[in-house]
């Protein structure tokens, strides 16, 4: 095995969950009679963390909410999902099982919370393969800035050259080599509209799980 440690996002790449995501924004929205951009993120520039999105709906929509009562309101929305009905994505779990086994440290650096994280890797069973979690919910820079993946990678005292970065967007994947960082991207459908971007900059781009398994096991 090439690499020490394998640092997965979350959202979209390990889970697939964008989907409640775009639905819980659009009910947030509609709870306060604000329609809902097309373009919603359009001016998310840099910095996605879940303490940074929520300032920017706060500043966007010119909320009166704190962005913690933002962010506790978000986390009310979208834990049932994350307690029952989302899912790993196939062949997730074995890739997991394959690096525990072969004593590769494996740690989450993802923009959602450390709360719903642990939540949802609870609930299908993989929370304690885990060796870290750094979270978007800290104080810390959202990616496309590398600081999520370079915390992930001091807490498991693994140098960034010799972790891999698994992704599903651009942001993600820059995130990954801005910190010295190889990555391999994997497909979700709520990527299309850079998928061309992605594969440019990804050091590998699957499909899925299966493909990843079997690229680390060359």
């Amino acid at each position: 095995m090439k690499y020490k440690a394998i640092i997965f996002d979350l959202d979209g790449t390990l889970i697939d969950s964008m989907g409640i995501w775009i639905q819980i924004d659009k009910e947030y929205l509609e709870m306060r009679n604000i329609p809902v951009p097309d373009d919603l993120f359009k001016d998310v520039e840099t910095g996605n963390s879940f303490k940074e999105i929520c300032q920017y709906f706060k500043d966007k929509f010119n909320l009166p909410d704190s962005i913690e009562e933002i962010g506790a309101e978000w986390t009310g929305m979208v834990e049932k999902h994350y307690k029952s009905d989302v899912k790993l994505k196939p062949n997730a779990k074995e890739l997991i099982k394959y690096l525990s086994m072969n004593n590769v440290k494996i740690a989450i650096g993802t923009s959602n919370t450390k709360y719903l994280t642990e939540t949802v890797l609870r609930a299908n069973g993989v929370l304690n393969f885990f060796d870290s979690i750094v979270a978007g919910c800290e104080d810390i820079k959202g990616k496309p800035f590398p600081d999520i993946f370079l915390k992930a990678a001091e807490e498991i005292n693994v140098t960034p050259g010799d972790c891999l970065v698994i992704e599903d967007t651009l942001h993600g994947v820059l995130a990954a080599h801005n910190g010295g960082m190889d990555a391999f991207a994997i497909f979700d459908d709520n990527d299309t509209h850079e998928v061309n971007a992605i594969r440019n900059e990804a050091d590998y781009y699957a499909d899925n799980f299966k493909e990843i398994l079997n690229k680390l096991k060359l």
